[in-house]
């Protein structure tokens, strides 16, 4: 288009899932029509691409994959305003479209802007030892507070500058409504709508006559300090960090946001039919 810059987009493609290349593919072709480039993080390139430089000079970030290919997406665009349009190509998620469009029906959409967004909140950690901050980090489904080794944690947990409670214990869960349909889930917690701004604080097989899930308030703190000699913090099961004894997390909610794009009914209800096969014939709404 004369006179103006072009659009870009970046495709963020499972790397070992032969049918996202392939769709891919045709993506780069389907957007070409409608005069939008593309980049790619893929290993060695695709036809029709450019490689991801180290700018943010993308649109909007489409993933060919899962939820779990998603949340390395997200690791491309934090602190940017650029959302992530998820394609699902294996089993249902919470994060990707229900149903897999076209390439054309795709790139017609992100051509018109034809999709609704949904920001997420993420959490932030930060790591004091010997009173000094020496490492932080974020999440956008959950921080993981757990054992490195065989041995249980000892943990001290405080809320809002208020002691809870000691566990002995697997591990804690902080996670946030995203993260609640996902180690949380199975662990136990308690299933959040995205758009409930709280956060849930989950024991892993604690030693404690008290160790239920909670749902905390966005605005809440969250201390933890490491009793046992060493613990680990993962963040989204992704980034670790090796505590010691004597270490001080601090969990609260980020000041960056996600912004997940939904291109058809973005109804949490429906995704959560979709991907549990929940019993719902005879239904007789709309």
């Amino acid at each position: 288009m004369e006179g103006e810059a072009m659009r870009t987009a970046l495709l963020v493609v499972h790397p070992t899932r032969p049918e996202a290349v392939e769709f891919a593919k045709d993506l780069i072709v389907a957007l070409a029509n409608f005069e939008i480039s593309t980049i790619t993080n893929y290993p060695g390139g695709l036809p029709g691409s450019s490689g991801m430089g180290s700018e943010k000079a993308f649109e909007i970030a489409v993933v060919l994959g899962g939820d779990g290919t998603i949340l390395r997406a997200a690791e491309l665009v934090l602190g940017s305003d650029i959302p992530i349009l998820g394609i699902n190509l294996g089993n249902v998620g919470f994060l990707a479209e229900i149903n897999r469009p076209s390439a054309d029906e795709l790139a017609a959409a992100i051509s018109a802007k034809n999709y609704r967004g949904e920001p997420r909140l993420l959490l932030s950690h930060q790591v004091i030892r010997n009173d000094v901050a020496i490492a932080t980090g974020w999440a956008l489904n959950e921080f993981t507070i757990e054992r490195s080794h065989s041995q249980m944690v000892e943990l001290f947990v405080q809320i809002d500058d208020r002691p809870l409670s000691r566990w002995g214990c697997d591990g804690v869960i902080c996670a946030t409504p995203t993260g609640s349909t996902a180690y949380a889930f199975s662990a136990g917690g308690p299933v959040l709508w995205p758009e409930v701004e709280a956060i849930v604080v989950l024991p892993l097989a604690a030693h404690a006559l008290f160790s239920r899930p909670m749902v905390i308030s966005p605005d809440s703190s969250i201390v933890i300090d490491i009793e046992s000699r060493e613990a680990m913090i993962s963040a989204d099961g992704m980034r670790k960090v090796p505590l010691l004894a004597g270490d001080r997390l601090i969990i609260r909610r980020s000041e960056l946001r996600v912004e997940i794009l939904h291109i058809e009914s973005a109804v949490f209800t429906d995704r959560l039919v979709a991907k549990f096969k929940l019993p719902i014939e005879g239904w007789r709404g709309e």
